[in-house]
């Protein structure tokens, strides 16, 4: 049994980022996640919830207070970000603003307490911009933002989400190029699923990088294009169907031994921030959350 493993629930869950999600203010999602009998949270840095926009210093005071007194500790501050933004403007410094914002959120995090991380992406490939290039100036950037973190007691962890490192062996690379203490790697096993690598091997090489991982199942639905001059269909990339924990194709077992053999022992975060099966009702997302609590007792004790 892995230990000091919590269930975190991410407030993208209940934020209405895609058609038809029920959306709870801040509030209201702490204390849907402390009915649910979540300990943790995992909030989104970006309106409707948890923006810096919202929350000056004496703000966070008293959201902090309000946390404690529902019981729950804030696991991981999610921030929003892309180094590789508007790069065909160069002369708009969107680096040095992006680095700014998650200083921003790096603060909010230490005030916040609790798990004292931030998650933040990578950049998005730009025809404005060779590979190299951004690789530097991603780096280079998330460098600033983990010195900036570390001056605070914060950890900046790097998730394999966007396509500048999303491969476990990049995200390796880019871990140990940033080279500092305050960034970590948030490796979670839907990426390395989806591009159909080893998820065992790639969980055992993330895993004493990794800091915090989040979690969703998914099944994949063929689609087709139909093709009236031939009279017949082309086919083209799956849609990916979130579903409930265990009722997807990602192998969570394999992906979390490999972790427990590498020594992880952080949070893991459940998240809906896709289309959902079942629609987005509250009583569905409340349903999905309490599966994921009777996954993981199931699961990782």
């Amino acid at each position: 049994m892995m230990s000091r493993v919590i269930p975190v629930l991410h407030s993208v869950s209940y934020a209405g980022v895609w058609p038809g999600q029920s959306a709870l203010t801040l509030n209201q999602f702490l204390d849907k996640a402390a009915q649910l009998g979540f300990p943790a949270v995992m909030l989104m840095a970006k309106r409707p919830h948890l923006s810096p926009l919202d929350y000056p210093h004496e703000t966070c005071l008293r959201l902090r207070d309000e946390i404690e007194a529902r019981g729950l500790l804030v696991q991981v501050i999610a921030g929003y970000n892309n180094f590789s933004a508007d790069a065909e403007h160069g002369d708009v410094p969107h680096r040095e603003i992006q680095i700014q914002h998650i200083g921003e959120l790096a603060r909010i995090a230490a005030t916040l307490g609790g798990g004292r991380m931030v998650r933040i992406f990578t950049a998005y490939e730009h025809p404005s911009i060779g590979y190299s290039q951004l690789w530097k100036n991603t780096v280079d950037a998330i460098r600033e933002c983990a010195l900036r973190a570390a001056d605070v007691g914060v950890t900046i962890g790097v998730q394999n989400h966007h396509d500048l490192a999303s491969h476990h062996d990049s995200l390796f690379d880019l871990i140990a190029a940033v080279n500092h203490p305050a960034c970590r790697a948030m490796f979670d096993a839907w990426t390395p699923a989806l591009q159909a690598v080893d998820l065992a091997a790639a969980a055992r090489k993330l895993a004493p990088m990794t800091c915090h991982t989040t979690v969703a199942d998914y099944q994949l639905r063929p689609r087709f294009l139909y093709q009236p001059n031939i009279v017949n269909f082309e086919k083209r990339g799956d849609w990916t169907q979130a579903v409930a924990m265990g009722e997807g194709f990602i192998d969570y077992n394999a992906f979390f031994e490999a972790l427990r053999g590498g020594g992880y022992d952080g949070g893991v975060a459940y998240e809906m921030c896709s289309p959902l099966l079942g629609g987005g009702s509250v009583e569905n997302l409340d349903r999905h959350a309490q599966r994921f609590l009777s996954w993981m007792k199931e699961n990782l004790g």
